[in-house]
């Protein structure tokens, strides 16, 4: 008795289909939801921030997506602007560090709504902002919650 190709390659063929479908749960069950990515995020902001990664850079991350070396509004920084917190912090230990809308030429407050939230910006040391023409902006929000919602537009925050 012979048994047809045809036979043998559909078994061959269903095998193996089964064998795939049992590991491709396992894989997927390990890949975070992104409300979780969103409560670590939440949980542990300032730290995060910290290490120089921004929320979306963060949420890819923590879903296991391909991350972009660098947003395209820091790509191109002057002398004294920084991709990082960190780079800026260790540049100006005596200097608070600011956050700059390279665009609006507005600098922002650590703590405040627009730190490090702008599309276009950089880190830099609060002097050399200053020396460079940003200025703080006119109608300063408090807390990263943002407590002047209203006319909060005017402050370069884009």
């Amino acid at each position: 008795m012979s048994v047809p190709v045809r036979m043998i390659f559909t078994a061959v063929f269903c095998a193996a289909s089964v064998g795939l479908m049992a590991l491709a749960p396992p894989a997927v069950a390990q890949q975070k939801t992104v409300k979780q990515c969103n409560d670590e995020w939440v949980a542990e902001r300032a730290a995060i921030q910290a290490s120089g990664k921004t929320k979306p850079m963060f949420l890819a991350e923590c879903r296991g997506l391909p991350v972009p070396a660098r947003t395209p509004g820091t790509a191109a920084l002057a002398q004294g602007q920084y991709a990082t917190e960190s780079e800026a912090r260790a540049s100006c230990p005596s200097d608070a560090v600011v956050w700059v809308n390279l665009r609006s030429k507005v600098y922002h407050a650590s703590g405040t709504r627009n730190y490090g939230r702008t599309q276009q910006g950089a880190y830099m040391c609060e002097q050399q902002s200053l020396a460079a023409g940003y200025h703080a902006p006119r109608n300063p929000t408090t807390g990263a919650t943002g407590g002047g919602a209203i006319g909060a537009g005017k402050d370069g925050a884009t």
